[in-house]
């Protein structure tokens, strides 16, 4: 069954373009194309309504920071993976579950918000764990390689130690997340994704055929040609940063803490390749936000810490940078889509709804006893969230 983008023309706001209906010649209402998926797009939008997103890559935090950040993922997506790099990491079924029930728990009234549960992969971890997880509806493990990133000490310090784990996931039809970063300190910060994919994620696929790997938060154009040119089994996740900002943005008027994340942002070359990537269309990339919240302190310090929280924006800046690049008629694909087709799971059935009215995300909100930045704060965004509809 075709989705369809409904989307209300800016010159004549009393056409609302019908879904699936068949123009002459190809063409809609005018002003509007129909494109070969039947979805019809208007050259300037006011609103446009899409199945409801689902983001999978999330971090939650934990405690009251927690009970903070949840109810901004619960009311724009239905789905979101839950990274498991708390401290201590989440590396058993018991403990995940737990985890998951804390999640629940900061769902606001009135939102259907599922959290999906992954379990922090480590040299030890052992096969039967696998099961245990498979059992209990966990969808994915998560590989980090030991600190590559924020909490990633525990994570795995060779490939080689984990293959009898990842045949077992590969049985268990689970899926792998990966954090495409080698560690050694001789490979240069900018060039640690494509290392990764030599030294890590070819031999891993060659020993395992069958496993279904996301490469998460890609940034290089090597990483989009690798997944491009890759098997079926592997697809690739998308930032809202790594869309839209180059590494000059980390240095724009001065240091830009909130602009740092891992993997760090790169040339204005790979930043259109993952943009290019993102809007073509492919069923091999899907929206996740790696929306990460950090303490202000704790980024504006001498040693910040590595992650954006664009949880409450991301929807708003993806939108936008579809439009920039002429694709806004493959929105709903890259973040409604393509997720659940690689996961295997049923697409929401709820829509939401986006309008050209432009804001300004506040410069913080609360985040437990403290507060966080959010990505873009005090800048204009021309795309809002209006509503979810069931």
């Amino acid at each position: 069954m075709l989705h369809f983008a409904r989307v209300r023309h800016f010159l004549t706001p009393s056409v609302l373009v019908r879904p699936g209906h068949v123009y002459p010649a190809g063409l809609g209402p005018r002003g509007c194309l129909r494109t070969s998926h039947e979805r019809v797009l208007c050259s300037t939008l006011s609103e446009m309504v899409i199945t409801q997103p689902d983001d999978w890559h999330l971090h939650v935090r934990d405690g009251p920071q927690l009970q903070s950040v949840v109810p901004f993922s619960a009311q724009h997506f239905g789905r979101a993976v839950i990274m498991p790099n708390l401290v201590p990491p989440i590396t058993t079924t018991e403990a995940c579950m737990a985890y998951k029930e804390r999640i629940i728990s900061a769902i606001p009234a009135g939102c259907t918000f599922t959290p999906l549960m992954t379990l922090y992969l480590t040299d030890d971890t052992p096969e039967e764990e696998v099961w245990r997880a498979k059992a209990a509806g966990i969808v994915a493990f998560k590989l980090y390689p030991a600190g590559a990133t924020t909490n990633s000490s525990s994570g795995v310090t060779d490939i080689k130690n984990v293959l009898p784990v990842l045949r077992a996931i590969a049985e268990a039809d689970m899926l792998l997340l990966v954090h495409g970063e080698v560690t050694d300190p001789s490979v240069d910060i900018f060039d640690r994704e494509k290392e990764f994919i030599q030294q890590v994620m070819i031999p891993a696929m060659d020993a395992v055929p069958d496993l279904r790997v996301v490469m998460e938060h890609i940034t290089t154009k090597d990483a989009v040609d690798f997944v491009r040119s890759s098997p079926e089994g592997l697809a690739a996740t998308i930032t809202p940063q790594h869309l839209t900002l180059n590494r000059n943005s980390l240095f724009v008027g001065g240091l830009r803490p909130h602009h740092y994340c891992l993997p760090v942002l790169k040339r204005e070359l790979h930043r259109r390749a993952v943009c290019e990537a993102a809007t073509s269309g492919s069923t091999k990339f899907f929206l996740g936000t790696d929306s990460a919240p950090h303490p202000r302190h704790a980024k504006e310090s001498s040693c910040g810490c590595a992650g954006i929280f664009s949880a409450p924006v991301a929807l708003s800046v993806y939108a936008d940078a579809f439009e920039k690049a002429g694709a806004l008629d493959q929105l709903e694909a890259f973040a409604s889509i393509n997720g659940p087709e690689f996961y295997g799971l049923p697409r929401n059935r709820g829509s939401i709804s986006l309008v050209q009215e432009p804001w300004n995300p506040p410069d913080s909100y609360q985040f437990g006893d403290d507060v966080v930045v959010p990505f873009c704060a005090q800048e204009t965004l021309r795309w809002k969230v209006k509503a979810l509809r069931a």
